[in-house]
């Protein structure tokens, strides 16, 4: 199974500006319920898979979408590895 990933936001308008950015740029994105386990910001997130993490940093950036950060999901929920941080 496929690594996936989950972009975290402060607003459900910023994840559903996500999705729709990254949609018409043709990647696999899906709006979902934030785990708990990463978040408390926001209650929606965009599901991404994993190996598509940077384009989505840099597509989201290029579109004016504030990303708070992209977060690993695995079975074991261990969400320690993102792709970025803000004020990295």
């Amino acid at each position: 199974m496929a690594e996936l990933a989950v972009i975290l936001v402060h607003s459900t308008s910023h994840a559903i500006a996500a999705e729709r950015v990254l949609k018409r740029a043709g990647l696999e994105v899906k709006l979902v319920p934030t785990p708990r386990h990463l978040s408390s910001n926001c209650g929606s997130a965009v599901r991404i898979p994993a190996r598509d993490g940077a384009v989505c940093e840099q597509l989201l950036q290029a579109a004016g979408v504030p990303v708070d950060r992209i977060e690993l999901l695995s079975e074991r929920k261990r969400g320690q590895e993102p792709f970025s941080e803000k004020g990295s």
